[in-house]
């Protein structure tokens, strides 16, 4: 039996529902003949490109060499690095102001000893969230004690106040520019969709060539890297904005400054907080990476992890940077959701108080001479763990009757899925591939969309990179479509069931905030080094996401819809597939979409494990200060992520009315 429902909204008469019938049916057949139409354009393409272009990879005449130009600039910022004014008097400044931020913020956080930061944060999560969370903020600052990780949690943290609150300003400054000029909102969508876009490894080199390795590298990089989301979000609060509010305040006289601080801003408070709260999450994932060049803290820990395969070091200093997001995650919540709530009868009163006992809890540390965490209070976690990833390896990663071990799985998924596909890949035509990419993206976007993908994909050919770049598309394929196809089984299961859904939401936020870093640590213990290791880590990075957006979309749809398919007599089955999964098309688009770009994200990453590919280029030149290598690979993961997002991020169609469509 074929369910199909189109429930008339209220108010609606069922003329209105038959002419919106009738609407959505000529929508669907436009839609029809211009697949059509794409498709066999497509065709016809293949057919000339054959005769005319012939086969063959991306020819040597259309590539550009940049390497000298880019190893000239190198070695002139080298060479100028101390001298030229351009570094004295604006570049020097900046890494001083930089250095002295972080290491006050920093002190400013030992002068208050454990207790002292422990009750502070406490007090804030009780005063913003009310006390299971401030109980839970408590609990998760003194795990990271007792983990052993309290000085490189406070190093990370104080990075992370002068980075957010650098990232926040620029970002804010950004969106506020962008909400209130439409030219601006043009000039910077293209800038901020490139940042989203960018893989956050490639973010590193240019920043490490300009201020050399350490703190203020890191907080720069960490600082573009969490900007975007806070520029995006405060455009969007103050673009949206009530006309009704805005029109009254223009009538009572109000200037535009004014009609600014009292109406706009103060409407778009969820959006901003919501940025901030973005702009944290995505800083504090920056600051574990950024330890490549220098940023210490938790991050450095990891890394030096990494570099010896110590699955335990890496859990005991992975663990305090997901309680750290988790509870910042939290409280920006929280405050979020307050807002526009009541305020309190006597809110100074609860401030005076948690006040009184931070500085009371501070003075006392420092009596007692308490402030750094004692020694005795520390659990062993590297021990266990790596006693079990043992016990793993030797029982796990080989010689498992019938199923085979984890290397055995690595193996056969790189030789049946991943060379296949990489092959295939470069066996293609270099024209064929880019009418492959201009096809996909104007079925789902417009003709600007399939120009932007296309000229994405030419200029990864023009900077030379064009087989890694497909060795590069290959793993994200592979890895995208088992994200794809765990994340949505998960997702629907979890929009159908209460019960899954609240049992999967605390391994979501774990494995949400986990550092990329993190997940190649485990996968490289059982699969070993390769590209199938960097696959398995971009899955398990990819995939909270791709749940959680699918759940979301699923149970958002209209429960009239549901209802009328019951009364129907659809089977729970026939409901999800012709009811829900239709209904929830643009959550599921937006589930690829986020899939793609973070499974990139890990890709590239993946090169510090034998991934190789673009992911070697960038690791090798950051590693080897070759500006060259590694800016080429890092501009080829732009086009490489871009193109991907054209791809499976729909736009908005306009028909001759100017209406969407």
């Amino acid at each position: 039996m074929t369910v199909t429902v189109t429930p008339a909204p209220r108010g609606r008469t069922s003329t209105d529902t038959g002419s919106a019938n009738t609407a959505t049916g000529a929508l669907r057949a436009l839609a029809a003949r211009r697949g059509l139409l794409i498709g066999a354009g497509t065709v016809l393409a293949l057919v000339l490109g054959l005769v005319l272009l012939g086969g063959g990879s991306w020819p040597a005449s259309l590539a550009v060499d940049v390497s000298g130009p880019l190893e000239r600039s190198s070695d002139w910022i080298v060479d100028n690095r101390d001298s030229h004014p351009l570094f004295l008097y604006f570049l020097g400044h900046i890494s001083n102001i930089v250095v002295v931020s972080v290491r006050a913020v920093y002190l400013l956080l030992l002068a208050a000893g454990w207790a002292g930061v422990t009750a502070g944060v406490g007090l804030l999560a009780w005063r913003v969230a009310g006390v299971r969370l401030a109980l839970a903020s408590v609990a998760a600052f003194a795990a990271c004690g007792l983990l052993g990780m309290w000085v490189p949690t406070m190093q990370t943290l104080a990075l992370m106040v002068v980075a957010v609150a650098a990232s926040v300003l620029l970002g804010g400054l950004l969106g506020l520019a962008a909400g209130l000029s439409d030219r601006m909102l043009r000039v910077l969508r293209p800038v901020l969709d490139t940042m989203q876009v960018l893989p956050a490894f490639a973010y590193l080199l240019p920043v490490v060539l300009v201020f050399g390795i350490g703190v203020p590298a890191a907080v720069l990089a960490t600082v573009v890297y969490a900007a975007p989301p806070m520029a995006r979000l405060t455009a969007m609060g103050l673009r949206a904005a009530d006309p009704g509010v805005m029109e009254a305040a223009a009538s009572l006289g109000a200037t535009g400054r004014q009609r600014l601080l009292t109406a706009r801003l103060p409407l778009a408070r969820k959006e901003l907080l919501l940025g901030v709260n973005q702009a944290i999450m995505m800083a504090l994932g920056m600051a574990v990476i950024a330890s490549v060049i220098g940023a210490g803290g938790l991050g450095d820990r990891v890394y030096q992890a990494l570099a010896s395969v110590d699955v335990g070091a890496a859990l005991a200093a992975g663990m305090p940077v997901v309680l750290l997001a988790v509870v910042l995650d939290r409280v920006t919540a929280a405050a979020g959701q307050r807002i526009g709530a009541a305020p309190a009868r006597r809110p100074w009163l609860g401030r005076g108080i948690a006040l009184a006992v931070t500085a009371v809890t501070v003075a006392a540390g420092h009596v007692a001479g308490r402030l750094a965490w004692p020694d005795g209070w520390t659990v062993d976690v590297a021990g266990p763990v790596n006693t079990a990833v043992d016990w793993m390896t030797a029982h796990l990663y080989s010689g498992v009757p019938v199923v085979g071990g984890t290397a055995d799985w690595a193996a056969r998924f790189t030789t049946w899925v991943l060379n296949p596909l990489r092959d295939g890949l470069q066996w293609l035509p270099w024209w064929a591939v880019l009418l492959g990419v201009g096809a996909l993206a104007l079925l789902i976007g417009t003709w600007r969309t399939a120009a932007t993908a296309v000229l994405a994909m030419a200029a990864i050919g023009v900077l030379g990179v064009w087989g890694p770049a497909l060795d590069t598309l290959s793993q994200v394929l592979a890895a995208v479509s088992v994200t794809l196809l765990l994340g949505v089984a998960l997702g629907v299961a979890a929009a159908r069931s209460d019960r899954l859904g609240r049992a999967l939401r605390p391994v979501l936020d774990v494995f949400q905030t986990l550092p990329q870093f993190v997940y190649l640590i485990p996968v490289v213990a059982l699969f070993g080094v390769g590209r199938a290791p960097a696959v398995a880590a971009a899955v398990v990075y990819a995939l909270p996401a791709v749940v959680r957006i699918t759940a979301q979309g699923v149970r958002a749809v209209d429960p009239a819809a549901l209802e009328s398919s019951r009364s129907l007599g659809a089977t729970g089955r026939q409901q999800l597939f012709q009811v829900q999964l239709p209904l929830a098309r643009p959550a599921l688009l937006l589930a690829v979409n986020q899939g793609v770009v973070l499974v990139l994200a890990v890709v590239v990453i993946g090169g510090l494990v034998g991934g190789g590919a673009l992911g070697y280029d960038a690791v090798f030149g950051l590693a080897r200060g070759d500006l060259a290598t590694g800016l080429v690979a890092g501009a080829a993961m732009v086009c490489l992520g871009l193109t991907l997002d054209r791809v499976t991020q729909p736009t908005e169609r306009r028909d001759l009315t100017g209406k969407g469509a």
